[in-house]
């Protein structure tokens, strides 16, 4: 005679529980940074929602992985799919916050990056689009640079071997090309200055370019610094590499 074990509706009914929390937890991520970049609400709030969604999501993954032997497939057991779907939902919207953090962990304590630690260039027209930043203008001084020197030691000044004008002309170029806004161009005083709007959360970080004679060519300093944040988790230093590799092969 065919046994048939019966259905156990509390591991079905947790399966499903699993399911919803994983969508609510990939829910509370995703929005994390839409509501910080087209409602305004403010960056620590949107940090908050963005870390809450991660602890809804690891409660789905825990639950799912609990749930999943039980209902898994034969015997009229149900909600196996459910469970499935919850480690699925689960790990997909945990793995941004998991990034950030591996990324907070590697990068150093920073948040201003510059090709000259010793004389950044300064902040002259991005100045004004920080009255209410979290981060204050000023530089940070040897401790900042020290950090920098330790994290980025590739992080270089740029030297090209063309006149002031024309290499003020390949940074405009370069700016353009990687989607700043640019807010000042002051070639007489070989200065740039840009916006950069990150693509999830919106947060602005500020960049000026400083242009100058050196020798029969030209060196040139970049600055990025956000406004928000203790660490920029890298994104600085990264956007001054790929900046420095395009104006390099810039023709």
């Amino acid at each position: 005679m065919l046994f048939i074990r019966p259905t156990n509706p509390v591991s079905h009914r947790l399966a499903r529980i699993a399911f919803l929390l994983a969508c609510a937890g990939a829910l509370t991520v995703g929005l994390s940074g839409p509501l910080h970049r087209y409602l305004g609400i403010e960056p620590d709030m949107a940090i908050g929602v963005f870390r809450y969604g991660f602890y809804i999501a690891a409660a789905a993954i825990a639950l799912g992985l609990a749930t999943i032997v039980p209902t898994r497939p034969g015997d009229r057991r149900r909600g196996f799919v459910a469970s499935v779907l919850a480690l699925a939902i689960g790990v997909a919207a945990a793995w941004a916050p998991i990034n950030w953090l591996m990324r907070a962990r590697e990068a150093p304590r920073i948040n201003d990056i510059t090709t000259d630690t010793a004389h950044p260039p300064p902040l002259v027209v991005t100045l004004q689009f920080r009255q209410n930043a979290a981060n204050p203008p000023a530089y940070g001084g040897e401790s900042v640079a020290n950090l920098q020197k330790a994290g980025y030691p590739d992080i270089q000044p740029i030297v090209l071997k063309v006149p002031p004008a024309e290499a003020f002309k390949k940074v405009d170029q370069v700016a353009m090309a990687m989607g700043w806004d640019v807010v000042a161009r002051a070639p007489a005083e070989g200065r740039l200055e840009a916006i950069d709007t990150t693509r999830w959360f919106g947060f602005h970080d500020d960049i000026v370019v400083r242009i100058k004679a050196d020798g029969g060519g030209t060196r040139i300093d970049i600055r990025s610094k956000s406004r928000v944040g203790n660490s920029d988790l890298g994104v600085n230093a990264q956007r001054i590499r790929e900046f420095t590799q395009r104006l390099k092969a810039a023709p």
